[in-house]
């Protein structure tokens, strides 16, 4: 194949599964489709790179830039991490901060596209977005609390917004802190499922229940966390908890606590604002 006909070919192969709504390539269905070697595939891949159309999130998987999406450098991470998490061969969910916005909860402009999976993996930029990923080792123990969206591009999986609550207050440093954290409880707190949030508890450790379930009593939502709490029973003797642990014990002034909270064995050392 000529040069200059493999490029005109390579253009138009995207061209095409764009026009059949695919945006995803693989280098093994690429050559098999247009009868080329690995080292024309990877020339060919190289040269839509440099110009724009395609990118390669990671080793072996590429996405295909529509033009609406050029400015941008990549199209929406929504439109293609189903197939990537299928690449990666590994379970996961759209989560957190990113999930808490497509329940509704928009304060504040999510920088990041949030994914809890098995595997530890480094963030990834793609156009002026990043991925960035979470670990959970259990992922089963959570998968009633995972519901499908439907996208541009198929589905997504994302979490519910009570799997969502739980990881706020288990992944704190990606949730904008604890201000933040209450503010988006409060969004989502009139939409929450009190037996759901329960079962789905179990699954957490005891001290970020403690924490969620005072928290949504403090915004008003103390209707929902009977279950919550009754989940604790199992505990002869509830331990407490900060509401706010500090990150590292060294050079921490302690302060006098203003709150003692009896329900949940809650520490707190500051009640969160919330961003109105």
């Amino acid at each position: 194949m000529m040069l200059e006909s493999l490029r005109q070919s390579f253009s138009s192969y995207l061209d095409r599964l764009l026009s059949r709504g695919r945006l995803v390539l693989t280098p093994d269905q690429a050559r098999k489709d247009l009868g080329i070697t690995r080292r024309a595939f990877i020339d060919a891949a190289m040269r839509q790179q440099k110009k724009g159309n395609l990118i390669m999130p990671r080793r072996g998987f590429y996405v295909i830039v529509p033009p609406q999406y050029l400015a941008l450098g990549a199209p929406p991470p929504s439109l293609y991490i189903d197939s990537l998490m299928r690449h990666e061969g590994h379970p996961y969910y759209v989560g957190l901060l990113k999930a808490a916005e497509l329940h509704g909860a928009s304060h504040q402009a999510v920088m990041q596209f949030q994914v809890v999976t098995d595997k530890r993996l480094p963030k990834i930029r793609a156009g002026r977005s990043v991925l960035a990923f979470y670990y959970r080792k259990d992922m089963d123990e959570v998968a009633e609390g995972i519901e499908e969206r439907k996208t541009e591009a198929g589905f997504i999986k994302v979490s519910g917004i009570e799997l969502t609550m739980l990881d706020l207050l288990r992944y704190p440093h990606a949730a904008a802190g604890l201000d933040h954290i209450a503010t988006v409880l409060s969004d989502l707190g009139p939409r929450l499922e009190s037996h759901t949030l329960a079962g789905l508890s179990t699954a957490f450790e005891r001290t970020i229940v403690q924490r969620l379930g005072y928290l949504l009593d403090k915004l008003g939502f103390r209707e929902q966390t009977g279950a919550l709490h009754e989940t604790l029973s199992r505990f002869r003797v509830l331990p407490w908890t900060e509401l706010e642990p500090a990150r590292t014990k060294i050079h921490v002034v302690k302060h006098q606590p203003i709150e003692r909270d009896e329900r949940w064995h809650v520490i707190v050392n500051r009640i969160p604002e919330i961003d109105e």
